[in-house]
């Protein structure tokens, strides 16, 4: 028998395993050197401190190598559980979360003070000179509205934005004191008031302005399913163009349908390549980057 097969095993052989797997990584780590890659965490990753401790950590090992990552974060259920506090009940269109004058101040309080804080926290005990941006600063948005597609009734979602222009000058000012900024998906209307944005739109419209090299949506599923409900059905490469036809056969439906639709955006505005990663499995993040195969969905223009 081999020395390193079954039992017997050489104690060496897990060793020489990481060395293999630096080696792979190594020409993904000089490609992207000095790169900007825009990674958007968000579902139930943010409510697992193992999870969200394991993509920071993700995070921190490519600033560690030269990359130049930028968090945008979602928040949701913390939200939910925020509102609950104040007796304001949460309903959804579309969606989206109904935000009314009461409830911007909650949302705003919780995703600065609770979430924005504790990835900010995680990073730094990783090691990563991280720095909360709050998104007003950034973002420039203008209220969401809608018709309703059975009544054409008009919908209004309150004090929910969507970003019409970005000002990058504050988060390249971070990268170049060489930190990693942490966003959340705030923005700033016409009437001097904040909205809350759509942390998915947030991060493309972010990815968009700053021609990031790469944009990761970092959540709870493995990436694009033609299945949803088998794993095994995970579509690795997505090209741009064959994407309505997977819209038209409802491949892509409910709620990737507007991640997928972001990603495209970001696509024809310059981002080389967006994924699509499964929080939940440790270190997605990083295999789907570094390695040749990688465990998620990308989505490329050709």
């Amino acid at each position: 028998m081999s020395a390193c097969s079954g039992k017997d095993a050489h104690p060496m052989d897990a060793v020489i395993a990481k060395a293999e797997a630096l080696i792979e990584a190594l020409p993904y780590i000089a490609r992207f050197k000095g790169e900007m890659i825009v990674v958007k965490l968000g579902g139930s990753v943010m409510e697992s401190a193992e999870d969200l401790k394991s993509i920071l950590t993700d995070i921190a090992f490519m600033k560690a190598v030269g990359m130049r990552p930028i968090v945008v974060h979602g928040g949701g259920k913390a939200i939910s559980r925020g509102l609950k506090r104040a007796g304001i009940e949460t309903s959804f269109v579309q969606g989206l979360r109904v935000t009314d004058a009461a409830s911007i101040h909650i949302v705003e309080d919780v995703i600065k003070n609770e979430v924005n804080a504790e990835v900010v926290r995680i990073l730094r005990e990783a090691g990563v000179d991280a720095k909360p941006l709050h998104g007003e600063r950034i973002f420039f948005a203008n209220r969401k509205t809608g018709r309703d597609p059975a009544t054409g009734e008009t919908l209004d979602w309150g004090y929910v934005g969507v970003p019409m222009a970005v000002d990058t000058g504050p988060v390249h000012e971070l990268l170049h004191e060489d930190a990693v900024p942490a966003i959340c998906p705030l923005g700033r209307g016409p009437d001097g008031l904040v909205y809350n944005i759509n942390a998915d739109t947030a991060a493309a419209a972010l990815a968009k302005g700053l021609r990031a090299r790469k944009l990761a949506y970092v959540s709870d599923v493995p990436g694009l399913l033609r299945d949803p409900a088998d794993s095994a059905s995970l579509i690795d490469t997505l090209r741009a163009a064959d994407a309505p036809a997977l819209m038209a056969q409802g491949v892509v439906g409910g709620g990737m349908l507007p991640k997928i639709q972001s990603c495209l955006e970001a696509l024809e505005a310059g981002v080389r390549k967006v994924h699509l990663v499964d929080g939940r499995m440790p270190h997605s993040l990083l295999l789907e980057i570094f390695t040749n195969k990688g465990v998620g969905t990308e989505i490329v223009n050709s």
